[in-house]
C-alpha cells in the first residue's frame, strides 16, 4: 500500500483548484531530510518518509466518512476565537487528525486557495530544515499570507521557526521576522473526536482509539478538534489605538479565513467522487 500522506496529497490537490498550471510548473524541489540548505518547497514531489499511523485504518476512515456524508452530512461550526493579543482558537474538521495535521503542516497539501477570488491565501516560499529526529522536525519556514484591508489584498511575508511532531500532532512556532510584530508565536494540537461514540458505544464511552475501534466494531468515524494559541504584539508605534485595533482585527480575520478554508477542503474531500 502506498504512503497515506502521498494519497492525501494527491487527492486534496485534485479536489481543490490550485491556480494556473504554468505557475505550478515553475516551482521546484525543496525539503531534504536533515538538510541545511534553503530551497523552494511549494511543489516538491512526494518523498517516501516513515509514517506514524495505521495506513490501512486511514483509508478505511476515508471510506466511512465518504459513505456517511451522503446520508448525514457533517457540519463544522466556524472557528471560535477568544482573547485580544492572546488568541485561543478552536475548530473541528470532519476528517482524521492525521489528515488535518497533514493539511496544516505539509507545504504541498495547499488547502489555502480561494477559488472565488482565484488567489492563494497562504503560500509556502521555502523551508530550511534545522533538525529532524523521527516524527519531530524543526525548520525555518518562509510564508506569504494574504491580508484583506478594505479593497486591497496585501501579501504579508512571515518567517517562522517551526517545531512539528507528526506522531503527537503538535506544533510550536515563533517568529524569526514578521512585519510590524514584536511578538508572534503560538502552538496548536490536533485531537481525535469519536464522532459515532454515542450511537455505537452506548454502554461505555471510549477513552482511546483502541477502545473506540472495539466498541464501534471498527465502524466509528474519527473527526478532529484543533486547539490553537496565538500570541502577538505589534511594535511600540503600532501598539497604540486605533492602529493596534486595526492590526488585531486584521490578524484575527486572517486566521479565521485560513481555517475556514481548511474546513472547506475537508468537506470537499468527504464529498468528492471516487472509487473504492
Amino acid at each position: 500500500m502506498g504512503n497515506t500522506q502521498q494519497t492525501l496529497k494527491v487527492r486534496f490537490i485534485s479536489i481543490n483548484q490550485r491556480g494556473p498550471q504554468e505557475d505550478e510548473s515553475k516551482r521546484s524541489e525543496d525539503v531534504e531530510s536533515k538538510s541545511v540548505s534553503e530551497k523552494n518547497t511549494n511543489n516538491a514531489p512526494p518523498k517516501n518518509k516513515k509514517v506514524y499511523h495505521d495506513e490501512t485504518e486511514e483509508l478505511k476512515q476515508e471510506k466511512l466518512w465518504h459513505d456517511a456524508e451522503k446520508k448525514h452530512p457533517w457540519y463544522d461550526a466556524p472557528p471560535k476565537v477568544k482573547g485580544l493579543y492572546h488568541m485561543n482558537i478552536e475548530f473541528t474538521a470532519g476528517i482524521t487528525p492525521d489528515g488535518v495535521y497533514h493539511l496544516l503542516t505539509d507545504p504541498q497539501s495547499g488547502p489555502f486557495f480561494d477559488v472565488k477570488k482565484w488567489r492563494r491565501l497562504m503560500e509556502n516560499k521555502s523551508i530550511k530544515v534545522l533538525m529532524e529526529d523521527g516524527p519531530r522536525q524543526i525548520a525555518k519556514v518562509k510564508k506569504s499570507v494574504i491580508c484583506d484591508l478594505l479593497w486591497w489584498s496585501i501579501p504579508i511575508p512571515i518567517n517562522l521557526i517551526v517545531d512539528e511532531n507528526k506522531k503527537d500532532h503538535k506544533t510550536k512556532y515563533k517568529k524569526e521576522k514578521v512585519m510590524l510584530m514584536k511578538v508572534f508565536e503560538g502552538d496548536y494540537k490536533v485531537e481525535p473526536i469519536f464522532a459515532d461514540q454515542e450511537r455505537l458505544c452506548k454502554h461505555r464511552l471510549p477513552k482511546s482509539r483502541e477502545e473506540y475501534k472495539k466498541c464501534s466494531g471498527g465502524e466509528g468515524k474519527i473527526a478532529s478538534k484543533v486547539t490553537m494559541n496565538q500570541y502577538f504584539q505589534p511594535y511600540l508605534l503600532f501598539n497604540i489605538p486605533p492602529v493596534s485595533w486595526c492590526i488585531r482585527g486584521i490578524t484575527i480575520k486572517t486566521a479565521k479565513t485560513l481555517l475556514e478554508a481548511l474546513q472547506k477542503t475537508a468537506t470537499d474531500f468527504r464529498t468528492a467522487t471516487r472509487n473504492y
